[in-house]
């Protein structure tokens, strides 16, 4: 008999898997989360939960400074200060 916890099981359709409820309430996993795999050199599987973030710029109400900007040469260099 194998020592090796099972914590839940699904099964492959195709090319996809559920994951089971009980795991993705555990670790908090929702729509629009990133799954990360990684084979380790023992054949272990490691899975990483990158969650996203929401409501990043909810509070945002937009550039209010003196200075006109112009997004097709100010967008990549804004948060970079150079003095």
């Amino acid at each position: 008999m194998s020592s090796e916890r099972i914590d839940s099981e699904s099964k492959v359709s195709g090319n996809q898997a559920n994951i089971p409820a009980r795991i993705r309430r555990k670790l908090d996993i929702d729509d629009g989360d990133t799954l990360r795999w990684q084979i380790e050199d023992d054949g272990t599987l490691r899975v990483r939960v990158v969650q996203q973030h929401t409501g990043t710029f909810s509070d945002f109400e937009g550039y209010d400074g003196d200075e006109e900007t112009d997004v097709t040469t100010d967008h990549d260099a804004w948060g970079i200060d150079t003095e």
